[in-house]
């Protein structure tokens, strides 16, 4: 029977996702889109996931301008986004109005398809996604999460994808974001699904097992519709598997895609290039590892796990913590690791370790998921560690947003002006410091100014150093490219600020330096000024003093100067993996002294509130 197969390529989205952080710009994703367009992919995944965070949160981007210049340069071709379900592109459940508002504006700035998902495969938490891209006329894909445990039976995903095809979407989707699916499963699968269900069948997997290729063939022959592929610089390992690959396998079969193999090899000629210069943002860990079978760590997770031990100078327990996931997993009712279970589950795991002790320190957002804030675990709760973290706390049964209040008009009156259209009142009900901070940046004209990189961090990092602007013309790197700099300056060198004349690789630029600047060396390596540090903090010496078990962000401070605090009581929230952590006063007593901001960078060994 001759079957075209339909592709999907992830090039643009979750490809660079997993090989080099997110981190890919527009400006490199323009100039190949024009190719990209002609190919005639089933569809494109340009947006969500991550890529959201990350654009404002690094590259300095607005992610709906991103969506809208894609849709110009993409006219021919359907555009696809993930959608965590009530989580949106965020890490925790949002209000109805939210949920709906989002889906609107992202199919007005060009999303066609929407392939929503929920970690927990809680079919309660994606029904407001659905039904909001129903009503917008878009088309809409339900994924169920894929893993492997005694609960997560052929049986389960079957009843799972039965569920969301009376949910009324148009196409089911298996998310094999760990890439477990091995092939003669990949095939009695897909081969149960379609006997199963009316709506195509869409097959998801990673390549971190090595066998991503031989799943998809083997999903082919059982009749799956689409599958997702990356062109191949950026695939293979833990990305998807290589487009020119599969259509090269399927050519002049029965299963023909009918691409052209010379298109997609100049399309990847260019990100072959393209990708040197992202060269520092490539993981160790974005290779083969059939480890993964057994920790079912999505790529994403890998590399943030390795970067947060880095930075904690703990990389030597990676192990350690990689075989503790499956047991934080385990106790946790074996949840499927993607966002935002795998950064629930990969923290604790971390914790746990370092600390030394499973559970002497349970984070906020474990608290959270075992008070069923997050949905219904897959399987049974260890209910000895259910007691530890909540007590006797009543753990809820319904739909988790249905305890949210509507919260649109509070946030946009909350961010007022600094917000220019509903797309920037939504940046930041989502990411509500990432987007202010966003919006600062862009009134002041510096959204494009970016201080350098070094390939490794400065050896005292936290301490302040002296940078002179000392040499008039000097070579320097940035992502991996050299360029040429010429600095001309005007005006008295005592000025502050002094106009400077920049020359980057002959090309004029005007900015304002200060003749002489005090920054600090980031836990990543990049230049803070001076104005962004606070305080100097010393080090956690005495019994009261709070401290963050890993290195992340102040997002919230709960108490202040003089107030009275038991021993236990929530002082700080620290984002960090994507999560927020409550921090707690170690004794009874009064808060003596602050030494953070919130938006602060802080380590561990850091004395941030002390207690007396």
């Amino acid at each position: 029977m001759i079957k075209r197969i339909n592709i999907t390529d992830t090039t643009l989205r979750d490809a660079h996702q997993s090989h080099i952080a997110t981190r890919l710009k527009t400006e490199d994703m323009l100039p190949i889109c024009d190719k990209m367009d002609r190919v005639g992919f089933w569809s494109m995944e340009v947006w969500g996931g991550a890529t959201f965070d990350t654009a404002m949160r690094f590259l300095r981007e607005d992610p709906w301008e991103r969506l809208r210049e894609l849709r110009k340069a993409l006219p021919g071709t359907k555009l696809q986004m993930l959608l965590r379900g009530q989580n949106l592109v965020g890490y925790r459940h949002y209000s109805d109005d939210i949920v709906w508002k989002f889906v609107e504006k992202a199919a007005e700035n060009g999303i066609d398809i929407f392939r929503t998902f929920d970690a927990l495969n809680d079919i309660r938490n994606i029904r407001s996604s659905v039904k909001a891209v129903k009503q917008f006329g878009k088309f809409v894909e339900g994924a169920l999460s894929y893993t492997t445990s005694p609960v997560h039976t052929i049986e389960y995903f079957i009843d799972y994808a039965k569920a969301l095809e009376d949910l009324g979407v148009d196409s089911v989707c298996i998310k094999d974001m760990a890439g477990l699916v091995k092939p003669y499963e990949a095939y009695e699968l897909v081969g149960r699904l379609k006997q199963a269900i009316k709506v195509p069948l869409h097959f998801h997997t990673h390549d971190t097992a090595g066998f991503a290729s031989m799943a998809i063939l083997k999903a082919i022959e059982a009749g799956v519709d689409i599958v997702d592929t990356a062109i191949s610089p950026l695939a293979s390992g833990t990305s998807q598997a290589p487009t020119e690959s599969i259509v090269a396998a399927l050519k002049d079969t029965d299963y023909d895609t009918g691409l052209s193999l010379e298109l997609l090899s100049d399309i990847a000629d260019y990100f072959r290039e393209v990708k040197r210069k992202y060269a520092e943002f490539e993981s160790e860990y974005t290779g083969v590892n059939t480890k993964i079978l057994l920790w079912q760590i999505p790529g994403g997770m890998l590399s943030n796990l390795a970067s947060q031990l880095k930075e904690q100078n703990a990389i030597d327990k990676i192990n350690d913590v990689l075989n503790e996931v499956p047991v934080v997993r385990k106790d946790l009712g074996y949840p499927p690791l993607v966002t935002p279970t795998s950064q629930i589950v990969g923290s604790q795991a971390t914790l746990n370790v370092i600390s030394g002790e499973r559970y002497k320190v349970i984070t906020n957002e474990v608290k959270n998921y075992l008070k069923g804030l997050y949905g219904r675990p897959p399987g049974e709760i260890d209910e000895a560690l259910r007691r530890l973290a909540v007590g006797n706390e009543k753990v809820i049964d319904r739909r988790p947003a249905d305890y949210l209040e509507s919260e649109l008009s509070r946030l946009r009156e909350e961010i007022g002006k600094k917000a220019k259209s509903e797309e920037d009142v939504l940046s930041y009900a989502l990411f509500p410091q990432v987007a202010a901070e966003f919006f600062e940046l862009r009134e002041k004209g510096e959204l494009k100014v970016l201080m350098p990189r070094f390939e490794k961090p400065w050896p005292d990092k936290g301490k302040r150093h002296i940078a002179r602007l000392a040499p008039s013309e000097f070579n320097i790197k940035l992502h991996g490219e050299m360029y040429h700099i010429k600095i001309a300056g005007s005006g008295q060198r005592t000025e502050s600020p002094r106009m400077f004349f920049v020359y980057v690789d002959g090309k004029l630029e005007e900015v304002l330096v200060e003749p002489l600047v005090e920054v600090v060396a980031s836990q990543e390596g990049e230049l803070i000024p001076k104005a962004a540090i606070t305080m100097e903090r010393p080090k956690a010496t005495e019994i009261g003093d709070v401290t963050a078990t890993m290195p992340g962000k102040v997002s919230a401070i709960k108490v202040k100067k003089g107030d009275r605090v038991i021993a236990g009581d929530p002082v700080l929230i620290i984002e960090a993996m994507k999560m927020e952590n409550e921090v707690h006063t170690p004794i009874d007593g009064m808060v003596y002294e602050i030494y953070v901001n919130e938006g602060d960078t802080v380590n561990p060994d850091e004395a941030l509130i002390r207690i007396r």
